[in-house]
């Protein structure tokens, strides 16, 4: 018997769950960067899925990437084309290199500001080693809460 190893990623977000393919950007719709699935946030907070080190953060800090403990690489993009927005907005509480541990707040956002300005706030969580594993395994949950289950990754 093979030994599966899991892990398990929690809500970066509380909000709507989507399909990744029902995003409004095919670079993500069409799993190009990786499998995962898409929520809509009902509150600007973005939190550690995991244990482990920020890997990306952009300047802007609309976009922050993670690399768990485990190896899994996790990118959390609030809003689409919100790198326009050019950090306006955003306000990330971490810097790339630091540790963070599960649940810490990586980055506080305007929902109602961005909707404001014209964009989405869909924000896709993306497996961009998705095929570092057998299976990506989305919850079926149509809302969530941070740091409920969001993904198990089988390897």
């Amino acid at each position: 018997q093979p030994l599966v190893k899991k892990e398990a990623i929690v809500s970066p977000l509380t909000g709507a769950i989507k399909a990744l393919n029902k995003v409004d950007d095919q670079v993500f719709a069409s799993e190009a960067m990786g499998k995962g699935i898409a929520i809509e946030p009902t509150i600007g907070k973005v939190f550690a899925p995991v244990d482990g080190v920020v890997s990306i953060l952009f300047p802007t800090g609309h976009a922050i990437g993670i690399t768990s403990e485990e190896g899994a690489e996790i990118l959390i993009h609030v809003g689409i084309d919100t790198v326009q927005l050019e950090g306006k907005y955003f306000s990330p509480k971490v810097q790339q290199g630091d540790r963070v541990k599960k649940g810490d707040l990586l980055v506080e956002f305007d929902i109602e500001k961005i909707k404001e300005a014209g964009y989405q706030i869909t924000t896709p969580v993306i497996i961009t080693n998705t095929n570092q594993y057998m299976e990506i395994v989305e919850t079926n949950q149509q809302r969530i809460e941070a740091k409920e289950g969001l993904l198990t990754l089988v390897i």
